[in-house]
């Protein structure tokens, strides 16, 4: 039920909410969410590209379909550059926090990837 899904999305955001507020005060989050905003991996370095190419770790990159604080098209951009990369997408309404609300998806793209590595590493 879609009432429902979205009574639970809310309840875990104001659950979330309220704990991150007893945790940090204003400017603790604002200075964090900042220094989030402001990183670059490209830094210092060539270019993003550059940087992302230099990936050693196996890497699975999960975007949601509505989410518009990290786009698609941005997951899609690094699946691209960090060698070997897979890209996987939740199909969602709920756009940033749809990770929270589709779980069954979330654990079907994890298990699969994981088994995927399992057999590499056999």
């Amino acid at each position: 039920n879609e009432q429902t899904e979205n009574f639970r999305a809310a309840t875990y955001q104001q659950y979330q909410g309220d704990k991150l507020a007893n945790r940090f005060n204003a400017f603790s989050y604002w200075a964090l969410s900042r220094m989030m905003d402001l990183h670059n991996v490209g830094r210092n370095r060539p270019s993003i590209i550059h940087a992302l190419a230099q990936v050693k770790a196996r890497t699975l990159v999960v975007g949601i379909s509505s989410d518009i604080l990290f786009p698609p098209s941005e997951q899609k951009f690094l699946t691209k550059h960090i060698p070997e990369a897979e890209y996987q997408e939740i199909d969602s309404l709920y756009g940033h926090d749809g990770f929270l609300i589709e779980y069954k998806q979330l654990r079907q793209i994890l298990t699969s990837w994981e088994k995927k590595r399992s057999v590499v590493a056999s």
